[in-house]
């Protein structure tokens, strides 16, 4: 198990990458947009290069479908706040690979929210039921193929998995790829090798080929499980999982955008007015004055408003273009910019959230509560 000197990530940290090329070499993650061709119907955040790098997709998951091979996702969320902006990159993810004919995993890290986020039991299953699952269900996902679990809340041979993983990983080991532990820490990486793999087992469908979308600061957990695999092959059966990565989600400041930091994050569930006025305050690319934007152009790279448009808001990739070209010639002001930007999310919050009302109700028959 390799450790890098040069850039640490931290799965429960504030992590933060402004390098991603430097991160893929690092940690030797594939660029993804080298596998683009190889795709009958790439999810617009492929072709936009927001999924940066993988790991084995090409073998795991291109070649198994192609064979008509079982291929299960394996992704989830630890519910320690509203669902913002940043969420919804994995969400929309997983219904994208629902489509596709993959069985769904989805763990609910709410061992993991109860002991490194030190929320209460009661706080971690409201937030992950009428927030995390409720939004999937607005946004598409369909009650198919699909098992929302709770981590405190599942079947024996999975917790089974856990107290065998730590059979063949050292505390060395694991310090060395997540760097100073706690305990809370240190069964929450197990637990997580257990959600990943577990559906390898019979008891689960024995699905071989699996992936696992992430941002690259759960790529700790992605080097942990892949090790373990290769220890428990010839015992367990179990095998590498593939795994994608994808940028960050900017908060309306310039930094990763987080639930803990509401005033620089817009929620899903925000009051439209609200997020808009958000979005107004939001840090862009553009210049220091309005000719200086004219005569240079602005950055759309540095701006969190384009972000959401290349992310989020345009779905067609013309319209998205336009609006780039325009910024980079300056013809184009960030007022005028912003106003568009959130006439977009005003129009989108509205119409998500008279699904979400719904959606709701909906969630406890998605998944089973744990009883305390």
């Amino acid at each position: 198990m390799g450790r890098s000197e040069e850039l640490r990530l931290d799965p429960w940290g504030a992590t933060v990458i402004h390098d991603y090329e430097k991160a893929m070499k690092t940690f030797g993650i594939k660029p993804f947009y080298e596998l683009l061709d190889k795709i009958e119907n790439p999810h617009s955040l492929m072709k936009r290069g927001v999924i940066f790098g993988h790991r084995d997709y090409d073998t795991r998951v291109l070649e198994a479908l192609k064979k008509k091979e079982k291929v299960a996702l394996v992704t989830g969320f630890m519910p320690s706040g509203k669902v913002h902006f940043g969420h919804k990159i994995l969400m929309d993810q997983i219904i994208y690979y629902q489509r596709l004919g993959l069985e769904l995993f989805i763990p609910i890290a709410d061992a993991e929210a109860y002991a490194v986020r030190k929320l209460s039991r009661k706080e971690v299953v409201e937030y992950a039921v009428t927030e995390y699952v409720a939004n999937l269900i607005a946004l598409g996902l369909e009650n198919k193929k699909v098992h929302i679990y709770f981590q405190t809340n599942y079947e024996t041979p999975y917790y089974r998995l856990i107290q065998m993983f730590s059979r063949k990983v050292t505390l060395a080991e694991l310090e060395a790829i997540y760097g100073r532990l706690e305990p809370g820490k240190i069964m929450a990486a197990l637990t997580q090798a257990a959600d990943i793999l577990h559906p390898q087992l019979e008891a689960f469908g024995e699905y071989k080929n699996i992936i696992v979308p992430v941002g690259i600061d759960q790529d700790p957990h992605i080097r942990l499980v892949r090790d373990l695999a290769d220890r428990f092959g010839s015992e367990l059966g179990l095998e590498r999982p593939a795994s994608t990565y994808h940028r960050f989600m900017t908060g309306l400041d310039g930094n990763k955008m987080s639930s803990s930091r509401p005033e620089y994050a817009i929620f899903l569930s925000d009051p439209p007015e609200i997020a808009s006025k958000k979005l107004a305050n939001a840090i862009t690319g553009g210049r220091a004055t309005a000719k200086e934007q004219r005569e240079l152009g602005g950055i759309p790279e540095k701006c969190s408003v384009y972000e959401f448009y290349l992310y989020h808001l345009i779905k067609e990739d013309a319209s998205l273009k336009a609006i780039y070209d325009k910024c980079r010639n300056g013809e184009i002001l960030c007022g005028e910019c912003k106003a568009y930007a959130r006439e977009l999310l005003v129009k989108w919050l509205r119409d998500h959230q008279r699904k979400l009302e719904q959606a709701i109700d909906k969630a406890y028959k998605y998944v089973d509560v744990p009883e305390f």
